[in-house]
């Protein structure tokens, strides 16, 4: 299966030490950060996905690891 662009997106962000994760409730997307994160990471949000429109910001949003996950990250 083909990767789309927002969860390539939201994988390098992970790849760069990223440690943002998302919430998800009523299909709305809910970005919670409780650890600092490097500052290639930080950057990387600020200027690839900060600045897109909210749709698409939403959907690689929703491919971070999740608040909820009983997974190990």
């Amino acid at each position: 299966m083909e990767k789309t662009e927002t969860r390539k997106l939201a994988e390098e962000y992970m790849l760069l030490g990223g440690t943002r994760q998302v919430m998800i409730d009523d299909n709305k997307t809910f970005v919670r950060q409780y650890d600092h994160e490097p500052a290639e990471a930080e950057r990387f949000w600020a200027e690839k996905v900060g600045i897109l429109d909210e749709k698409v910001r939403n959907d690689v949003e929703f491919f971070l690891p999740s608040v909820n996950s009983d997974e190990a990250s």
